[in-house]
This record gives structure tokens, C-alpha cells and sequence, in this order.
């Protein structure tokens, strides 16, 4: 434990629910250790090796090393002596004295490999029962590669030849960060060494953790003696908070509250500040005055889509008061909101996700998109979260993975979904369950401050055996029928081609099918984008174009004609109709500035700009 974290001393008064680890409280790991003491002479311990354990008794509490659990789990057993080998290090944790007939090292003494061998030799022979951990085992090929060879054989013969007194051996524990770190002709069918993986800290781990930590912290001790059920209640839900931490990451989170005054009742912040980088919350510090006025806001910008814009509002509401998911835990980390976006092209989906953005942060730029047409190949996984380790480039990590990392609290765009390789569909369930994801280089970030959102055309189209395209929906539909084939289309996508039901399950009722742009619509759009061509004319070069209301109309119905393309095709042909013949026309007159009529005409399918400039 380091100096800035939490000292740990008695507690004046027994806690209920702090005691002595009893077998139904251990992980498994060292269930099997009780059950196999008596048959196993050597234990291969792998994984979570450097995290810190609760060292308990009735009446004080405390965390420590993996060595010293050890001791204390062994200590229950009738077990006496404790040793430790360190690389050239050997050291006596518990026990000695006058019965143990060798000497041993001083605490200052360089011992080599074959001294080593020579005291576990002795170890194992001891009368009294004792054990020996070989701690940081997975460094003794880079320290003492001449010796370690025969150190190996040695002990692996200790093994073998050692025999059980009292119903248990004198154990020797090997701590390896990885399993392989160890020859496996050592443990390969070696019916006296039994391989062991140590996970990171289960639920009762992480409890006594936080309960041997928690005095540290402001409010603490207040609120367990006049409100110990609520005290409880927070307990547990830092725990379920906590579930994918290392023990000594509790410890780190704790010392943060301590040191920034958070009470026990705010735990939860420092945790997420833990996590995500950040102290605020800045889903609280949205502008309500915005959000207040964010349909009329977002109706400005995606013409004729109210449901979709009210349900994404929601979503955004509900995030200010972290309600996301809470029917299904008050405490859980999935992300703010999930939204699928389905319809025909250039109808506003990813407008709609631009003008979320802009309302949420204040700029429509500030998004991360994805093209998923992008992502059709089976390792395009690795582009999202990282070549895995070996391979060329892990250690750079993914896109996604490191885009989250940078900014925890985004809006990410998902364009165009069942483009996407059906592997990555596990990556979005993950995501989606459990609100994080691992990159290749092993780092865990969060989702539970990002808004997804998925774009789909499924069931606007289906491909025909020849190739070709038919068309399953059309502007001539009413919307209810539109919604139907397309909702059917996306269920049968999950369901029946990719089967992925439990996507669905996790998008709940939040897709949202867009409507066709029908024609009343269509000339809100068209003028729309028609503003925008004559804002940056005045912005940019001072041209204050003036159009008549007839002109305004012919033009519309020359740009709306065919709505089959959406907004996209009104913008083409805005821009094939109007801006090219204004372009040219401003170029031919050499007009610098100004106010400056226009009148429209048509001959047949060309469009005539008649253009005057208004005296100065």
C-alpha cells in the first residue's frame, strides 16, 4: 500500500459483516486450495497476482499483497511457517524460530537460484506444516536464465518425491503472471502440481475491500451508525459499481473521495471520474433552457420527423437525471441512450444525429461517425478494437476503442449497420450489455456517458437474384404501412440472416422508422437548403440575393419533382438547377456585392436566372 492510500487500523467494535473468510465466502480458486492440500504438492497461481486481498479478523480489517492472503488462508488451515523466494530475495513472512533445523539467508543476502532449491528442499521436509511462495515467478527467465533450468527441474522433483503428513504437504506455490510463463512439461500431466488462474475480485472480495477502506471516507462512520440500512444499500451498490476493477483500483477510488472531500453517499462519483477520466458530470451541467426548447430546435433542422425528434429528446432527458437503463439496475453503466435510425436515404437520420450533437454540445461537429460500410470484412473488428496481442500494431489500439478513451461523453454515429460484418455485431452487443469495451492492448473503456446511435436502409430495398434491386416501400405508402415492412425487415435482419435476436432485445423500442419525404414536406426542405445557398452568398461575398415568391415557387417545383433520392436528391437538384446557372450568371455580370433580384423561369427542363443589381 502506498503512502497516499487509506491506513487501515482496528475497528473499535466487531462488523457483522466483516469476519474471518469462511469457505463459502472464497473464490474458487482457494476452495480448490483447501480441498487439495492434501494431494497436490504444488500450486501454479496465474493472473491477478499483483492486485491487494482483505486480510480480516473479527475486530480489524485490512488489505494486503496475494503472499499475505495466502498466509492468512493457510494460517486456517493448522499451517505454521511461511516463506517467501523473490528473485535473489528470500524471506521468512510468518513463523521460524529455534524448531526450523537450517539456516536461512539474512534479510540483506543475495541468495542464488541453486541456494533456493536447497531451502525449498528443506521446506518440504519440515515437520511442522509450511509452505513456500516463489513469487514473481515470470521474471526468473529475464534474472536467472543460467540457473534456471536446473531450479526448475529441482522443484518439479520436489513435486514428485514430497510426501503428505497429516493429511497436507508442505506446499510450494508458484505466482506467474501467465500460465505459459512456466514450462508445461512442469504441470502437463503432473498429478502433484494443479494450475490455478486467479480472475480479478469477485463480489464478497470487493465488499470486504471497500468495507476495510471505507472509514477513510467523509460520512462514512456517520451514516453506518444512525442509517445502517441505507449504509448497506450504498455498500453494494459500489460493489455492483465496481465489478470489472482490480481490488487495488477500489483503493484508488477511495483515496480520490478522501482526498476531494466527496461523501460516502457520492462514492459513485468518484468511481466514474475513476473510470472515465473526468470529476463532473457533465450530463448534469446540460443548459435546460436548450433542452426546453430542443424539438422546435431539432424540427428546424430534420423537417417532418416529430417522432423521431421526440423520442431522441427523450433520451437526452433522460440522461440529465441518469435514468438511462435504471428500470433494470439503479447502478448500471450502460450507455445514456441507444437510438436506430431506419428508412429510406436522405430522409434526416444522420441529420438528426448532427442536430443531437449541436444541441448537446453546442457544435454538430463534435460526433464521432463510423461508416460501417467499411467494416464488411471478418477482422474488421480489430480496426474498432485493436489487432489482439502478437499481432502487428496492438499496442496502437482500435478506432473506436480509442476514440470513447479521448471523449468518454460523444455522440457515436454508426452509419449504415447491416453493411457491417455480423462479427462486429458481438462487439455492439457488449457494448450495448455491459457499457465497455477491452482494446487489444487490455484497456477497458467506458460507454455509460456516450449516446449510440445506428442508421439503417433495411427494408427499403431487397436485392433480386439477378442482381438487381426491388423496391419493398415508396413515397406512394402511408406512413403506417412503411413503418410495418420496415419494422418486419429489421426483425427478420436480427433474427432469421444474422441471428441476433438479443440485439434486439437490447435496442428495446427505441427504433424509430423514418418517414418518405412527402411533398408538403419537401418544400420545407427545399427551402431550407435554398437559405442556406443565399446565408453563405452574403456571408462570404456580400451578395444579398433577393428571389421573388413566384420565382421561389417555380423553383421548388422543379427540384421536388422526384422525391425517390429524399433530401439528398432535392439538394442535387438544387444544386444542378439553381446554384450552377447562379454561379455562372454572377461570373458573366461580375456582380462583387450587393443587393441583386433574381427571377426563375422555366424552358422545359432548364432553369432561366434573370439577375439585376439594385442600384447603390
Amino acid at each position: 500500500m502506498t503512502a497516499d492510500q487509506p491506513h487501515i487500523g482496528s475497528l473499535s467494535q466487531p462488523d457483522p459483516h466483516i469476519s474471518s473468510l469462511t469457505e463459502d465466502q472464497d473464490p474458487k480458486w482457494v476452495k480448490e486450495i483447501r480441498r487439495f492440500k492434501g494431494v497436490k504438492s504444488q500450486f501454479v497461481l496465474w493472473g491477478n497476482i499483483h492486485d491487494v486481498y482483505p486480510i480480516a479478523a473479527s475486530n480489524q480489517v485490512s488489505v494486503g499483497p496475494l503472499e499475505l492472503y495466502l498466509t492468512q488462508i493457510l494460517t486456517d488451515l493448522g499451517y505454521r511457517h511461511f516463506f517467501k523466494l523473490s528473485p535473489f530475495r528470500f524471506q521468512t513472512l510468518v513463523g521460524g524460530g529455534e524448531e526450523l533445523d537450517f539456516p536461512r539467508p539474512k534479510p540483506d543476502e543475495t541468495v542464488t537460484l541453486n541456494r533456493a532449491a536447497e531451502l525449498a528442499a528443506k521446506i518440504v521436509t519440515l515437520k511442522s506444516p509450511a509452505a513456500l511462495v516463489v513469487n514473481h515467478g515470470s521474471r526468473l527467465a529475464d534474472l536467472c536464465q543460467p540457473e534456471l533450468a536446473k531450479f526448475h527441474y529441482e522443484l518439479f522433483r520436489l513435486s514428485i518425491e514430497s510426501l503428505a503428513k497429516d493429511g497436507r504437504f508442505n506446499l510450494i506455490f508458484w505466482v506467474m503472471d501467465k500460465e505459459n510463463d512456466l514450462p508445461a512439461w512442469y504441470s502437463l500431466d503432473n498429478p502433484r502440481v494443479r494450475v490455478l488462474p486467479i480472475p480479478k475480485p469477485g463480489h464478497d472480495v470487493r465488499r470486504k475491500v471497500l468495507l476495510a477502506i471505507g472509514p477513510v471516507i467523509p460520512e462514512y462512520k456517520t451514516l453506518k451508525a444512525e442509517d445502517p440500512k441505507r449504509h448497506w444499500a450504498l455498500v453494494n451498490s459500489f460493489v455492483d459499481l465496481t465489478a470489472d476493477l482490480f481490488a487495488a483500483e477500489l483503493i484508488s477510488i477511495v483515496s480520490l473521495a478522501a482526498r476531494e472531500g466527496l461523501p460516502f453517499p457520492r462514492l459513485a462519483e468518484a468511481a466514474r471520474g475513476y473510470k472515465l477520466g473526468v470529476t463532473e458530470n457533465p450530463w448534469a451541467k446540460l443548459d435546460r433552457a436548450v433542452l426546453q426548447d430542443g424539438e422546435s430546435r431539432l424540427a428546424a433542422k430534420v423537417i417532418g420527423q416529430d417522432k423521431a425528434v421526440r423520442l431522441s429528446l427523450d433520451i437526452v432527458k433522460r440522461s440529465v437525471y441518469d435514468l438511462s437503463g435504471s428500470q433494470f439496475s439503479p447502478y448500471g453503466q450502460r450507455p445514456k441512450g441507444v437510438l436506430f435510425f431506419a428508412g429510406p436515404t436522405g430522409v434526416g437520420k444522420t441529420e438528426l444525429a448532427k442536430g443531437l450533437t449541436e444541441l448537446i454540445f453546442g457544435s454538430p461537429e463534435n460526433y464521432i461517425r463510423f461508416d460501417m460500410s467499411e467494416f464488411n470484412q471478418p477482422h474488421s473488428d480489430q480496426r474498432l478494437l485493436g489487432a489482439p496481442p502478437g499481432y502487428a500494431g496492438y499496442d496502437v489500439g482500435g478506432e473506436l476503442t480509442n476514440a470513447i478513451k479521448q471523449r468518454p461523453f460523444s455522440l457515436v454515429l454508426f452509419d449504415e449497420i447491416e453493411k457491417a460484418h455480423p462479427k462486429i455485431m458481438d462487439v455492439f452487443l457488449q457494448i450495448l450489455d455491459d457499457g465497455r469495451l477491452s482494446s487489444g492492448r487490455g484497456e477497458t473503456v467506458y460507454f455509460s456517458d456516450a449516446i449510440l446511435v445506428f442508421t439503417s436502409n433495411l427494408g427499403v430495398y431487397r436485392q433480386t437474384p439477378d442482381g438487381g434491386r426491388e423496391e419493398l416501400v415508396n413515397p406512394t405508402m402511408p406512413y403506417e404501412e412503411v413503418n410495418r415492412r420496415i419494422t418486419e425487415a429489421i426483425f427478420d435482419f436480427f433474427r432469421y440472416q444474422l441471428s441476433r435476436p438479443e440485439i434486439l432485445n437490447r435496442l428495446g423500442p427505441n427504433v424509430v422508422v423514418f418517414d418518405f419525404l412527402r411533398p408538403k414536406v419537401a418544400d420545407g426542405v427545399y427551402r431550407k437548403m435554398l437559405a442556406n445557398v443565399l446565408l453563405k452568398l452574403k456571408e462570404t461575398h456580400k451578395i444579398d440575393l433577393k428571389i421573388s415568391e413566384p420565382s421561389l415557387i417555380t423553383l421548388g417545383q422543379l427540384v421536388t419533382k422526384n422525391l425517390n433520392m429524399g433530401g439528398r436528391g432535392v439538394g442535387n437538384a438544387l444544386e444542378e438547377f439553381f446554384v450552377n446557372p447562379l454561379a455562372r450568371e454572377l461570373f458573366r455580370l461580375d456582380i462583387k456585392g450587393g443587393q441583386v433580384d433574381c427571377e426563375i423561369s422555366l424552358k422545359g427542363d432548364q432553369c432561366l436566372l434573370t439577375l439585376s443589381q439594385s442600384a447603390t
